[in-house]
């Protein structure tokens, strides 16, 4: 684990020795309204191979009756077994501009107690949006990337055999209202606030078109008023403007997640002057039983008793002292060389931060 954080920390901090970069304008910003949306939908998956739902999930044999009855087929639902049925939550994402008649790949989750989806077929199931409209309409085979098997007590599960996708398995029925030729104004958000950023991108669109008179709004927002030459041909202004040259600069951050012992640390983090001492202690404890066997014709009773032993280690004091500016590279050598673990350089990292030596950014995850 050590070396593996080594080489981590070494190739991040020797990567890259120009912190400027450029990128297109289409990987800097999103564009306003040209985005998905989502869509949820609620169906049967049957065909099951008696890994369906069972007869606790009382919603299944309701719909199923449902179902059934708007086929003309009236049945009860008592003593309904639907073990060949389950229930399921649809979802899919309507990609913007979608037109009916395209086809989009929806997911099926169940939500009932089925051990597994393999083999099963989606039956019709309109997906609404937030405006209570249907949108898609899925069905299909379902597509399942793991298994569930059980006999005699004994089961296994590879990966989430309740979940899968049906490709193309959504029929898109109607489309998202607008004419983006029709607009007067362009919006587009940046991916990460940065006024410097804002600026650059302004800049560079009323570089290549002063007549745009584009302007920041604020760290992620930059307005450009559709110029007269394109009124009524967004799109060829758009497509113009998401491949101009962007200059970037890297943050200095540092990312941690604590759960996972994972520290990310870029190329343009420097440490301040500290020192840093690192010690543990180690306590463990044990019990030990031991039965105490009285004489033979004593009537004495036999008697457990249990002792404890309690240890305690304490670690030699690891310590050592960063000089001002000292790189990512240095840094995790010199933790590698007295033994810190990623858990541990959470710690040290935040401890840093406190003191003022870190100078960069410190994200927790």
């Amino acid at each position: 684990m050590r070396r593996i954080l080594l080489s981590l920390l070494t190739v991040l901090g020797a990567a890259a020795a120009e912190t400027r970069y450029e990128l297109p304008l289409r990987e800097v910003a999103n564009l306003q309204g040209v985005r998905g949306n989502m869509l949820l939908g609620y169906g049967l998956v049957v065909g099951l191979k008696g890994t369906g739902d069972t007869n606790q999930s009382k919603f299944t044999i309701q719909t199923l009756a449902n179902l059934m009855a708007r086929q003309g087929i009236s049945i009860a639902t008592t003593g309904l077994n639907v073990k060949n049925v389950a229930s399921v939550m649809v979802t899919a994402e309507l990609p913007a501009f979608a037109r009916p008649g395209q086809r989009v790949d929806v997911t099926v989750s169940s939500n009932g107690d089925a051990q597994s989806l393999a083999g099963g077929t989606l039956l019709m199931t309109p997906l609404q949006g937030p405006d209570g409209q249907v949108y898609v309409v899925g069905q299909g085979p379902v597509l399942v990337g793991g298994f569930s098997v059980a006999t005699a007590g004994a089961s296994n599960t590879k990966n989430h055999p309740t979940a899968g996708r049906i490709p193309e398995g959504g029929l898109v029925e109607r489309e998202v209202g607008g004419n983006f030729n029709d607009r007067k104004v362009l919006r587009y958000s940046l991916q990460e606030e940065d006024f410097t950023t804002a600026v650059r991108v302004v800049k560079a669109i009323n570089q290549e078109l002063p007549a745009a008179s584009a302007r920041a709004l604020d760290a992620r927002t930059v307005e450009v008023p559709i110029p007269p030459e394109f009124q009524g041909r967004t799109v060829e202004l758009v497509a113009r403007l998401e491949n101009l040259p962007i200059a970037l600069q890297t943050k200095a951050r540092v990312v941690v997640n604590e759960k996972t012992g994972t520290v990310i640390m870029g190329s343009d983090v420097r440490i301040g002057a500290v020192s840093i001492v690192q010690a543990g202690l180690s306590i463990s404890v044990s019990t030990v039983q031991k039965v105490s066997q009285p004489a033979p014709l004593s009537k004495g009773k036999t008697v457990t008793t249990a002792t404890g032993d309690v240890k305690a280690e304490e670690e030699k004091t690891k310590s050592f002292t960063l000089e001002p500016g000292t790189t990512v590279g240095r840094l995790a050598e010199m933790l590698n060389n007295v033994g810190v673990t990623p858990r541990d350089l959470v710690a040290i990292l935040q401890a840093m931060k406190d003191a003022g030596a870190l100078n960069a950014e410190l994200r927790v995850l």
